[in-house]
């Protein structure tokens, strides 16, 4: 009852001033963020603060819901924001075992209220990106991954000629946002989805000649 209570709040004040005045912009958005927040708990793993946006996301759902490209200078921005926060390798190496990559990147668990701490999370790689010919089903809000390594000229990863797409590679996995301000990919590395080890593994995967991807 006391959740309904405070759903419903936020509405009657909204049916009581309406008849004086109209709500401006600015009111229905505060109105709107305090019936989300009061909708939501903290359960398990999962926490409310998950609601709290930072500069990043807000400045792209602001361009969103103006239904519009972000501002130039305000995405290049974003990007070099987003560029500072990237942490590469702490031991130098950017590849890791490819067979562990393909196993993060078609899993989809982890961060939910029934998962339990330190338990390794997914790359949920597949719900956006085709990774291997052979799968049938993928989602497609991503480009297809399928000869990622191949199709960029990677031959040899350890090689001087391979550094910048393997450098790319990780940083696009790390922190998407720093080479697409409003990416619609996660911040993998940054936001603690994958740990460093795992970011590796998934480089392992799209740039390794012998994985799949790139057979």
């Amino acid at each position: 009852m006391t959740n309904r209570i405070r759903f419903l709040a936020p509405l009657v004040v909204l049916g009581l001033t309406s008849c004086a005045s109209v709500p401006s912009g600015t009111d229905l958005d505060k109105l709107t963020a305090d019936i989300v927040k009061a909708s939501f708990r903290d359960q398990g793993l999962v926490k409310a603060d998950r609601l709290e946006q930072d500069d990043t996301n807000r400045e792209c759902s602001a361009a969103d819901v103006a239904g519009k490209p972000i501002d130039d200078a305000i995405g290049k921005a974003i990007e070099a924001a987003n560029m500072k926060t990237i942490r590469w390798p702490s031991d130098g190496k950017f590849l890791g075992d490819w067979r562990e990559g393909e196993r993060i990147a078609q899993s989809g668990r982890g961060l939910t209220w029934t998962d339990e701490a330190g338990q390794a999370n997914g790359g949920n790689c597949y719900n956006c990106h085709q990774i291997d010919k052979k799968e049938i089903s993928y989602g497609t809000i991503g480009p297809s991954l399928y000869n990622y390594g191949k199709i960029r000229g990677v031959s040899d990863p350890n090689s001087a000629a391979s550094k910048p797409i393997v450098e790319y590679t990780w940083g696009k996995i790390w922190n998407s946002k720093a080479y697409n301000a409003c990416s619609n990919m996660p911040r993998a590395g940054h936001m603690g989805i994958l740990s460093e080890a795992q970011v590796r593994h998934v480089v392992g995967l799209l740039l390794d000649p012998k994985s799949p991807v790139n057979q």
